[in-house]
């Protein structure tokens, strides 16, 4: 594998590096205050949100601006802004655990987050100081409610394409016309970030006020889930926009648009690793007091199958999570820019990783929460149980900010511009690799101590990426945009490979602690590994199938079965380790 000076300094650039676990941040690593913070987060949602989800569900949106007002007192509005604004800005691990907390409810939750990765970023990111000084320390203070308003109904994936336009008046103002659909929080916000061209070409940002004349809101949503958070069309009519709030630069809308959508892929990911947890934790809890056939169906291994798989998804996400919090803090504490412009070059620079996360999160999640429901069997499809909101409010989330599939093609697609820029090292490190590939396979891997395998698997696959990846930059060039199966494949790997490493350089730094559940570690790890592996080959000989054929192709399928060739772990028992170990804690086995 090619070696850097610092592997984490680039997004990406795990692919080509190794990385030493001591530089990776994992959730034990997470300080007194972090779990002070998480503390205070889960009271807040256990003793304020979750007694009123009936109060959200019937719309009631006086409460949930009251319950923004008590985010605002504890500081988890402010979690990135400056104490300049009314915030506290902490650092990013801080701000995934708050999201993971809040995830308990996922009404309440997209609720927050429109307000704090949608509306209060933006402005914290593209703002001048006189638009911060004037509209972030209310929004900190949860006293005014933003949203953010990109989609139509001709342009949602593709933003760029949008109708709604601005014209520009004498005076230097903005007359804007047109219609925004699917806006979290419309129903009450006082404030959007709307996107709009300016003489119907030059995409741009602004601020718009509801109070503003021509600004209308429209009916809510008839949504399948989330019932307890405001969604509704933003209607447009000549409303008129002041010339100090243009947000940016004129035709630089799209910088704005999708650096927000980085940091909110981001800390959609935190969203879903809480609320797995918050499943995750009824499931063992129900197993355990489930009685079939005279015992408790946590007993059943096909019961112990559910939730130690669950468990172990869970920990690759969580360790994807924490891993690229700590890369970012290391980018940011690298640099001496204002934190705005730090932050919002790191959220640009692993724009590779937060796609990874959304994509992986979301997934992640509608897995764990289907199991839920199955673990609860006929009590998980009625009400009475919380199994089924949670299925109902998280299939949302592999459309919201950017849908799964935009993702996929992103993540691929950007490691190939940062090649083609000179960023990262690609189709050369894929060439070394491909004579290192097709010499005669090694006699075997000395397998030390119980992680040796698992290190070696994990640079297989990101050699497989690579192979995969360059394969098809040579084959297709400039074209490799419009191959979209192709960069879905690729794209699955890559997710699988970045899972893997993390998982294993996690279990790796527990294993070097000695930590008390360092076995459980190795199981979630190996359970993860082994997947990966199916998977990767899988969707290795997809892609291969489309761009090669015949002798060069039996080849390549060969090669790639030779590298992902392993003796299979017992995940079996890995499994019942892991969700005995859910049961005895009535939830996820790596909290606190």
């Amino acid at each position: 594998m090619r070696s850097v000076a610092s592997p984490e300094k680039l997004g990406g650039g795990w692919l080509i590096a190794d990385t030493s676990a001591s530089r990776v941040f994992t959730p034990e690593r997470c300080s007194d205050e972090h779990r002070l913070i998480a503390q205070a987060t889960r009271e807040f949602v256990a003793q304020e949100v979750l007694p009123g989800l009936e109060r959200m569900d019937q719309k009631d949106w006086k409460h949930v601006r009251y319950l923004l007002r008590q985010c605002g007192k504890l500081g988890l509005l402010g979690i990135d802004a400056s104490e300049a604004y009314g915030g506290v800005e902490l650092d990013t691990p801080a701000a995934v655990v708050v999201a993971e907390g809040l995830a308990a409810s996922a009404s309440f939750g997209a609720t927050y987050g429109a307000q704090c990765n949608l509306a209060i970023i933006p402005l914290l990111f593209f703002g001048t100081d006189a638009q911060r000084s004037r509209y972030l320390p209310r929004l900190v203070s949860g006293e005014t409610v933003g949203a953010y308003a990109l989609s139509e109904s001709g342009s949602g994936s593709d933003a760029l394409n949008a109708k709604t336009h601005a014209a520009r008046l004498p005076d230097g103002s903005f007359v804007l016309n047109g219609e925004k659909l699917w806006i979290t929080n419309g129903g009450f916000a006082d404030l959007f970030i709307v996107f709009a061209k300016v003489n119907n070409e030059q995409f741009s940002a602004f601020i718009v006020e509801r109070t503003a004349p021509g600004v209308s809101i429209g009916g809510e949503e008839r949504k399948l889930g989330l019932q307890g958070s405001s969604t509704t069309p933003l209607l447009l009519d000549n409303a008129k926009v002041p010339a100090n709030n243009l947000l940016g630069q004129i035709g630089q809308g799209h910088k704005v648009a999708f650096n927000v959508l980085n940091y909110a892929r981001f800390k959609l990911c935190a969203s879903t690793s809480g609320t797995a947890k918050t499943a995750l934790g009824e499931s063992a809890r129900y197993a355990a007091e489930r009685k079939q056939f005279g015992k408790a169906i946590a007993n059943f291994g096909a019961i112990k199958h559910k939730l130690g798989e669950m468990s172990a998804r869970i920990y690759a996400v969580e360790s994807m999570l924490y891993r690229v919090a700590g890369t970012i803090d290391t980018f940011i504490g690298q640099r001496t820019k204002n934190a705005s412009s730090t932050k919002l070059a790191a959220f640009e620079e692993f724009a590779i990783e937060a796609s990874i996360l959304k994509v992986a999160g979301s997934e992640m999640l509608d897995y764990v929460l289907d199991e839920n429901i199955q673990v609860h069997g006929g009590n998980g499809f009625v009400k009475d149980y919380p199994a089924e909101r949670h299925y109902r409010d998280a299939r949302v989330n592999r459309i919201f900010e950017g849908t799964n599939e935009i993702n996929r093609l992103l993540i691929p697609g950007l490691l190939a511009r940062r090649t083609l820029a000179g960023r990262l090292a690609l189709i050369p490190t894929a060439k070394e690799l491909q004579d290192e590939i097709l010499a005669p396979p090694p006699s075997g891997v000395a397998i030390n101590n119980p992680l040796d395998g698992a290190k070696y698997t994990s640079a297989v696959l990101k050699k497989v990426a690579l192979l995969i990846l360059g394969c098809a930059m040579q084959t297709y060039g400039e074209a490799l945009r419009d191959e979209q199966e192709v960069l879905s494949f690729a794209a699955d790997i890559v997710i699988d490979a970045f899972a893997v490493e993390s998982a294993t350089l996690r279990a790796t730094t527990a294993h070097a602690a000695g930590t008390a559940n360092e076995h459980l570690h190795l199981d979630a790890a190996a359970i993860v590994i082994q997947a990966a592996v199916t998977r990767c080959e899988a969707a290795g000989r997809e892609a291969l199938a489309v761009m090669s054929q015949g002798n060069a192709l039996r080849t390549q399928v060969d090669t790639l079965h030779r590298l992902l060739s392993r003796p299979p772990a017992n995940t079996v028992a890995a499994r019942r380790r892991l969700a005995e170990a859910a049961v005895s804690r009535a939830g996820y086995m790596f909290d606190g």
